[in-house]
């Protein structure tokens, strides 16, 4: 499995740095990192998981949960890049890249069946963050996709961009723009303008800041209600997960009882 390519945007020295949210969270941010440094298919081969880690959920609705990870959820009724209700029991927290094969597997593969089974009935809601790690282009579809987001077609670009051979062919600005355009964002003058902005920027590098924070060294890398999982697992791995904190959520009667309120 080749090892990912290290990042060529620049970064602070302490965006490198787990974020201390205290000594549980860092062990939990170490852990993510170890399991996560396989996980990304950084070149244009197909996306093999068979030798990815596996990621066990254990029967015990606490074990592997750092509820300090958990408060990550933003629960923004207005985020242009969520799906699924502010007050869901369960928040699944996605760090990914548009050049990574394994995150373009799981939302071709996995992510509609969890939107389909779980987002729609008021379960799940999916929160994207922005995680570019392979150079300009990469940074080119972040923040395009944050762009295409201000005009409502977030999830169409996130499609477009994800699309079996979309990924082969490239993520320059014209490429982007192109992406904008099949993704039905209307005003793409806008879009070009948004691309280059200093908002664009300063929410990728939010993004990316928050992901290095927990420890991610690769895409694709999940929080589940505080629940570290790195790579495109199996369905059954994401699935247990979800209803593992959605019956935690329900016992404890914390689900998303301070979120705002409308569903998107």
């Amino acid at each position: 499995m080749p090892t990912p390519k290290k990042p060529t945007s620049p970064r602070t020295k302490s965006s490198r740095k787990p974020l201390v949210y205290g000594a549980v969270t860092v062990v939990a941010a170490g852990l993510l990192g170890f399991a996560s440094y396989r996980a990304t298919a950084p070149d244009d081969t197909a996306p093999d998981t068979s030798s990815a880690p596996a990621a066990e959920v254990s029967a015990d609705p606490n074990e592997g949960v750092y509820p300090e990870l958990a408060k990550l959820a933003r629960r923004d009724a207005d985020d242009k890049l969520a799906v699924g209700r502010a007050d869901a029991p369960v928040v699944l927290i996605e760090y990914a890249d548009f050049k990574c094969g394994y995150c373009g597997k799981f939302a071709r593969d996995t992510e509609p069946e969890l939107i389909e089974q779980y987002v729609k009935d008021g379960t799940l809601r999916i929160e994207w963050r922005n995680f570019p790690i392979f150079g300009e282009e990469s940074e080119n579809a972040a923040r395009g996709a944050w762009a295409a987001g201000q005009q409502n077609r977030f999830w169409e670009f996130h499609g477009a961009a994800y699309a079996e051979g979309a990924k082969e062919k490239g993520f320059g600005k014209d490429r982007v723009k192109a992406l904008a355009e099949e993704a039905g964002v209307k005003d793409l003058d806008r879009f070009m303008k948004d691309l280059d902005g200093d908002a664009a920027r300063a929410s990728v590098k939010k993004d990316q800041e928050q992901a290095y924070g927990i420890g991610a060294t690769s895409t694709p890398s999940f929080l589940i209600n505080g629940r570290p999982i790195a790579g495109a697992q199996p369905d059954e791995t994401f699935r247990q997960a979800i209803e593992a904190a959605a019956e935690q959520a329900k016992a404890t009667g914390s689900a998303g009882d301070e979120a705002e309120d409308p569903a998107k």
